[in-house]
């Protein structure tokens, strides 16, 4: 704190020379000056790390002279001081990107306070959220063990994504490589939940969480029939709930939260099964059998999501949802600035559909290019390659767009993705499908423990492609790699972001209904 250098700009600074003295006994360095334009000069010709700022002077005002200040060197913090508690001048200096604004008479305690908060805030929120995740850790551990309902596990999941991104600004890389090892304890934990729990859950009886192919009926549904305002449906492809919290405050700048659901994907959790169980409200078994001119099994040749409209229609009829509804799918920035200059032109429709399928090309970007593999090279930086696309995408304009024109906004994603880190054996025929997540085939050799195996698809709503078809789902961040090129596989694809087995990432994934500000 020794080299804190402050300039204290007040046209009566004689009369500040007890809080001067104040300051200087805690050793800060303090400059004074009585006059905007000197205070610009000493600016520009010294370097210091926080500005005190009297509002009212003669000559050049506080707010001229911050903004000269601010034009020279942006980032050093100015805590405005005033006589007025008008707002409008509250607002002006807030909007000129101020540090603090305190009113007159100040007390000594409350500048030394700005000062920690501006010159100290990051060390204290370090230290604070280190001992704060510490007194948390048994607690969680605790939890953990105790977990037994599918509720549970989302409200669990949740924290551990509340503690990974409070825990991701500090230094102390050991709490970070506790909590990453809980993470990994709680996905080996969550993996047996499925294996024993899953097929339960296509009991009609059974108490289970919203799965996929009812995530519309419940949810969207519901809001179409209430008739209040247009619905915007957006489906973002790849979406996991820590890369929506990195983002949301932004959408909230917009609109206002009614509803938060976290929602289980179907397995696999890849997009040819779960976004079509979104749009048809269909498991893909009842697909193949009742529309079967729209589903592709994985060994098909062709696209397998180029029917998620026509899914999506036959939905509505099916609930008797007789409304005006469109369909976009947005795959390149192209198409996404073309909605932008076309969106009001929806103002008219009951429903609006928006898949935007940005987030799934980042992830294979991730696996395709170097450059990206670096960008993205974990969690934290997965976040802010998400955060940093949606601040400058086609998607916030619509998003923006849409509240100015009273539209209701659901937002979702159809799965989540997993860093996998731990290359898993398997075994299988020409004709096994080439997911790195899941496999499905006949003959599968594999090992039992880092996969979850069904040798009975119809029993968890999927097609069997052959009579001895069966399934298997890479648990916690294993990916299958082909043991004749085994090495290939493993040099190749680890550490990049897969879909489509059972993690907490890929599994328990969020659907929020907003209304607009």
């Amino acid at each position: 704190m020794n080299n804190i250098k402050i300039l204290w700009v007040d046209d009566e600074i004689d009369l500040l020379k007890p809080h001067i003295l104040f300051l200087e006994k805690k050793n800060y360095d303090v400059t004074t000056c009585n006059n905007g334009q000197d205070a610009i000069d000493l600016f520009k010709e010294n370097a210091y790390d926080v500005v005190f700022l009297d509002e009212n002077m003669p000559g050049l005002s506080g707010l001229e002279t911050l903004s000269e200040m601010k034009e020279f060197k942006s980032s050093t913090p100015v805590i405005m001081i005033t006589k007025s508690e008008e707002e409008y001048i509250m607002e002006e200096a807030i909007g000129s990107k101020i540090a603090d604004y305190l009113i007159k008479p100040v007390n000594p305690n409350q500048i030394l306070l700005s000062l920690k908060k501006n010159l100290d805030h990051s060390r204290l929120i370090s230290e604070k959220t280190t001992l704060d995740y510490q007194k948390e850790f048994r607690k969680i551990a605790m939890e953990m063990s105790m977990i037994n309902s599918f509720e549970e596990w989302a409200e669990f999941y949740k924290k551990l994504v509340y503690w990974e991104i409070e825990l991701e600004n500090i230094e102390d890389q050991n709490l970070i490589q506790i909590l990453e090892s809980q993470k990994s304890e709680a996905n080996l934990q969550f993996g047996k939940f499925i294996e024993r729990n899953y097929e339960d859950w296509f009991d009609e009886k059974a108490d289970k969480p919203i799965l996929s192919h009812k995530l519309f009926g419940e949810l969207v549904a519901p809001e179409i029939r209430k008739k209040e305002k247009p619905i915007l449906f957006i489906v973002i492809d790849n979406l996991r709930y820590d890369q929506w919290k990195a983002f949301e405050s932004i959408v909230y700048n917009h609109y206002k939260p009614e509803k938060e659901v976290n929602y289980y994907s179907i397995l696999p959790t890849a997009t040819q099964y779960a976004r079509n169980a979104i749009f048809s409200g269909m498991l893909p078994a009842e697909m193949e059998k009742k529309l079967p001119q729209y589903w592709k099994n994985d060994t098909d040749e062709g696209g397998k999501n180029l029917h998620e409209a026509d899914f999506l229609n036959e939905q509505l009829k099916r609930l008797g949802l007789n409304i005006k509804s469109e369909y976009y799918k947005i795959t390149n920035l192209r198409d996404g600035k073309k909605l932008v200059d076309n969106f009001k032109a929806c103002k008219n429709n009951d429903l609006t559909t928006i898949v935007y399928n940005f987030v799934d090309m980042l992830s294979h970007a991730k696996t395709e290019m170097d450059v990206v593999k670096e960008l993205a090279s974990n969690d934290k930086a997965y976040r802010s390659l998400t955060l940093s696309w949606f601040k400058n995408s086609p998607l916030l304009e619509i998003i923006q767009m849409a509240q100015q024109m009273g539209f209701k906004l659901v937002i979702t994603t159809d799965h989540g993705t997993i860093n996998c880190k731990n290359p898993s054996k398997v075994i299988g025929d020409k004709n096994t499908s080439l997911n790195l997540r899941y496999k499905t085939g006949r003959s599968l050799t594999y090992e039992d423990k880092d996969v979850y195996a069904v040798k009975d698809p119809k029993k968890i709503g999927l097609p069997s492609i052959n009579m001895t078809s069966s399934f298997i789902f890479a648990k916690s961040d294993f990916f299958l790699a082909y043991v004749n090129n085994f090495n290939h596989y493993v040099s190749y694809y680890r550490n990049t972001y897969q879909h489509g087995g059972i993690s907490l990432e890929e599994m328990i994934i969020p659907c929020i209904v907003l209304n607009p500000k």
